[in-house]
């Protein structure tokens, strides 16, 4: 039997062993299982790893992306350029497994804002600094598109929310929550942003996704925003895991 699962803490929110679960029933893969290893310190993963014998591969989701790289034996080049791990794949033979680093955010992120990213969208406003926020910005840059980057406290080069302006909206097209803002259990909470200044030509892509529709979202639908959930993001970076974690060249 071959076992994979998610780390990171807290587990609550997660849709990712109810999504493995139903692939394997879909699929009828019946050799594999899936499951959640909260986690409240990184240093448990040895641990967890000595104990799970028949594991071969990892997501990982906050807090860990960046903080996992220091104990990779192999980090993929691009999850290196974005400085952000989501998947780890166990490599073993003999003694301790190596453990290697790739990010399959990018893939969910790039599936997901392909069909929206027009000539006409220009800037994106990515809020959040964490391991997702780098991949986001990674993709973006790829698309070609000028990013700022908010974070509660103003630091060199990111902006804080009281920074977001009339202006700045007004120059922005794109807005990105990486935030945990918004997701289960608290689904009331939402980026400190003035929605009054949304505009129909505005684009809001939540990374959420438990819920689907976010208060942050749900505010931009009604100001009459084209609207992007984390459903579509989820999805695709659950397959790139899935076919990296079964790839023998990787």
């Amino acid at each position: 039997m071959r076992k994979f699962g998610l780390i990171g803490y807290p587990l609550g929110h997660s849709f990712s062993k109810k999504y493995f679960t139903d692939k394997f029933l879909k699929e009828q893969i019946k050799d594999c299982s899936y499951e959640n290893f909260p986690l409240t310190n990184l240093s448990h993963l040895q641990k967890l790893i000595d104990q799970e014998s028949d594991l071969c591969g990892l997501n990982v989701t906050i807090p860990y992306k960046s903080e996992i790289i220091n104990l990779l034996d192999y980090i993929d080049p691009e999850a290196n350029e974005i400085g952000a791990v989501n998947v780890l794949k166990l490599k073993r033979s003999g003694g301790s497994p190596n453990l290697y680093g790739y990010n399959s955010d990018v893939t969910g992120i790039r599936d997901s804002l392909s069909p929206y990213i027009k000539g006409e969208v220009g800037n994106a406003l990515v809020m959040g600094t964490g391991g997702s926020s780098r991949a986001v910005c990674y993709v973006l840059k790829k698309f070609g598109l000028k990013v700022i980057s908010v974070s509660r406290n103003r630091k060199p080069g990111i902006l804080s929310y009281s920074d977001i302006n009339s202006e700045l909206l007004a120059e922005t097209d794109l807005l990105i929550n990486t935030t945990p803002l918004g997701m289960f259990p608290d689904t009331e909470s939402k980026p400190d942003i003035n929605y009054s200044l949304l505009k129909t030509r505005h684009i809001l892509f939540d990374l959420v996704y438990n819920p689907e529709l976010t208060t942050f979202l749900r505010m931009g639908k009604e100001h009459g925003c084209t609207i992007i959930s984390g459903i579509k993001m989820l999805h695709s970076q659950a397959e790139k895991a899935w076919e990296i974690w079964n790839n023998n060249d990787l």
